[in-house]
């Protein structure tokens, strides 16, 4: 059971990612460089993370050409075989670019860069990394985004609605969802998501940076456990 962790030239959350699974959740850890040509091994029962950060400078559209390094044929192959593959913030959007999520990530609706703690709500526990949480609890996990506004069309939405692709909902400390508790737009308040067949996921918040006491919130560690208990399973 490994962790794989992609780094594109601007990530900037992939030494925090290293440090939560390796030190924090004691798990093996390699680095996956954006240039390499497949995954070092990784196979069944190993998961693939893309951090947060900046790749290529967020030039174009955030992830538009990070989607195109020669890494990513490699982790489209493992996740259309069942791998778990698993976008944090960038790696989000970079997972929207490459056709692996469904939707889009656009420009908050203010145009500014937001970083604040923010309130999600957990809308399903099934998925790997939902399933030790409860359906409908709040979790506290800080977020640092200036292109985090979820979209997808209509139809879109309503098949995720229906195969419970929506994980997490922008929301407030009691769980209440509405235009006040949406820092950046998202259609429907959507923070993250899911595959249909529920083993890519993707979600604006870092809960990298909200994994351990030191840090004051501990609220993000819970996914890391629920992963990491579906992999020591397969």
């Amino acid at each position: 059971m490994k962790f794989g962790i992609v780094v594109f030239p601007g990530s900037n959350c992939d030494q925090d990612m290293v440090h939560v699974l390796q030190e924090v959740m004691d798990a093996d850890v390699i680095e996956l460089w954006h240039k390499d040509h497949d995954l070092h091994g990784l196979g069944k029962g190993d998961c693939v993370i893309i951090p947060g950060g900046f790749s290529y400078g967020d030039y174009l559209r955030c992830g538009a050409i990070a989607r195109f390094s020669p890494i990513m044929k490699s982790v489209i192959e493992f996740a259309e075989n069942g791998g778990y593959v698993f976008g944090i913030c960038n790696g989000f959007q970079v997972l929207c670019e490459s056709g692996l999520l469904p939707g889009a990530l656009l420009r908050n609706n203010n145009q500014l860069f937001i970083c604040q703690n923010q309130y999600l709500r957990v809308e399903t526990t099934n998925s790997a990394i939902t399933r030790n949480c409860q359906k409908g609890q709040v979790l506290n996990v800080p977020i640092a985004h200036a292109e985090g506004r979820y979209y997808a069309d209509e139809k879109t939405l309503l098949e995720m609605e229906m195969n419970d692709q929506i994980i997490f909902r922008y929301c407030d400390k009691e769980g209440n969802v509405n235009d006040q508790t949406n820092p950046n737009g998202a259609i429907n308040g959507i923070a993250g998501i899911c595959n249909k067949q529920r083993n890519v996921f993707g979600m604006m918040p870092h809960p990298e940076r909200a994994s351990e006491a030191v840090l004051g919130n501990t609220d993000g560690r819970i996914l890391f456990e629920s992963i990491l208990e579906i992999l020591t399973q397969v």
